[in-house]
């Protein structure tokens, strides 16, 4: 049996509110009980869950690195959907030592938004040693419409300068995939049904009904690339798309492309979006948003009306939302800094704390494990030395999967 560790939380906001004197022992990896039975501490002070970053390039745009080492984008097509971000960290960045001073535990990386599809969304731990510690769950793809893929005419393949010929050639790509699989499909039921004729008839014997049937159902499968694969398990809604969007229309766009393909997707940004019933018709589809980042300079024409004062927009509006910081657009550490924008148009503290725990998890589709402090989940907690929500405030410990990864 593992040694267990007991934390006296003063405060414990535990992804979903906020209580006092509580005692939570962990054994092992997790946390196996919340008391409030007095008892010997190991650690105390205020308590919150691990911090998960939404959507960020962290270790793929590197601190102490020219701009020509960026590994966010890939410039050779518009669609790259086997682009595995984890391909291009590197876990000596000192972003990730940053993170986890900070209470930052997890992120879901993502390629850049210069290309329609930049590759795939995966969720690592910030203080794993490399890929393979750091690695933990595949989460989906990463999409990006607006501005951003039309600005990137002087890349490689294929490419347009309006917002009407890049949407076209995406849903030329993605139409061009559901054809393929449907021919290959047709093809496929009318030898099997050729094949059962024969077998009805006494031309073939079972066995040899068996094999021929193995056959035809492999050919199926090798008549698709990799590529085409990848494209379908997009459509498929086995898998989120994390998709890059700012500006209201484009957000429209968004859900006209997930409706006509049923994507299982994120607006991931959605900082120009300055209407209300443009996300609560996000709401109204199913579409959760990831917000952000806040902060930051409003450096091109689709960031005109990216005020923080919006923030009160989604919190009028139904929509379901968590927080990013884009690392490095705003540094990872900033995280919990952006929660003020939420705060000064009155979100309580410990709503203010969930954005970054349990509602990012539920988007990430890791609160089973993560985002709350509960029995059962994952022990992953940041003892602060005070209100993590005052601007001096900093972690005395910082736990992670029960493991002591840093005091102060």
């Amino acid at each position: 049996m593992a040694k267990q560790k007991v934390i006296k939380a003063d405060v414990l906001f535990n992804g979903k509110g906020k209580v006092e004197n509580k005692y939570i022992v962990v054994e092992g990896k997790k946390i196996i009980d919340i008391s409030d039975k007095k008892m010997k501490a190991d650690f105390e002070g205020w308590v919150t869950p691990a911090f998960i970053d939404a959507h960020s390039h962290i270790g793929m745009d590197r601190e102490g690195e020219p701009w020509t080492e960026s590994e966010t984008n890939d410039i050779t097509n518009q669609i790259l959907p086997l682009d595995n971000p984890i391909d291009s960290i590197y876990f000596d960045d000192r972003a990730f030592k940053d993170a986890v001073d900070f209470g930052v535990l997890y992120s879901c990386v993502v390629p850049g938004s210069g290309n329609l599809i930049g590759g795939q969304a995966m969720i690592i731990k910030n203080f794993g040693k490399n890929r393979d510690d750091a690695f933990m769950k595949a989460y989906g793809f990463k999409m990006a419409l607006g501005f951003n893929p039309r600005s990137t005419t002087d890349w490689k393949g294929e490419r347009s300068n309006t917002r009407m010929g890049v949407y076209a050639l995406l849903e030329k790509k993605l139409d061009e995939v559901l054809i393929k699989q449907e021919k290959a499909e047709v093809t496929k039921d009318k030898k099997i049904i050729e094949l059962k004729a024969k077998y009805k008839k006494k031309k073939i014997n079972k066995k040899d009904f068996d094999t021929d049937k193995r056959i035809i159902e492999r050919e199926f499968e090798l008549g698709f690339t990799p590529e085409d694969k990848a494209l379908l398990t997009l459509l498929s809604g086995e898998y989120t798309s994390k998709v890059h969007v700012h500006k209201d229309d484009d957000v429209l766009y968004l859900i006209h492309l997930a409706k006509k393909y049923k994507i299982k997707c994120t607006a991931e940004h959605t900082g120009d979006v300055f209407h209300k019933d443009i996300f609560d018709e996000l709401a109204k589809n199913n579409i959760p948003v990831v917000y952000g980042p806040l902060g930051s300079v409003g450096y091109k024409v689709e960031l005109k009306h990216a005020y923080y004062q919006n923030t009160l927009l989604l919190m009028q509006s139904k929509a379901f939302y968590g927080l990013m910081t884009d690392h490095p657009v705003i540094h990872t550490i900033a995280l919990r800094d952006s929660l003020k924008f939420f705060m000064i148009q009155g979100m309580s503290e410990e709503d203010a704390i969930s954005l970054i725990t349990y509602k990012n998890a539920k988007i990430l589709h890791i609160d089973d494990i993560l985002g709350t402090v509960e029995p059962g989940k994952l022990a992953s907690l940041v003892v602060w030395d005070k209100n993590p929500l005052q601007f001096g405030a900093f972690p005395k410990m910082v736990m992670a999967e029960g493991r002591v990864i840093r005091k102060k």
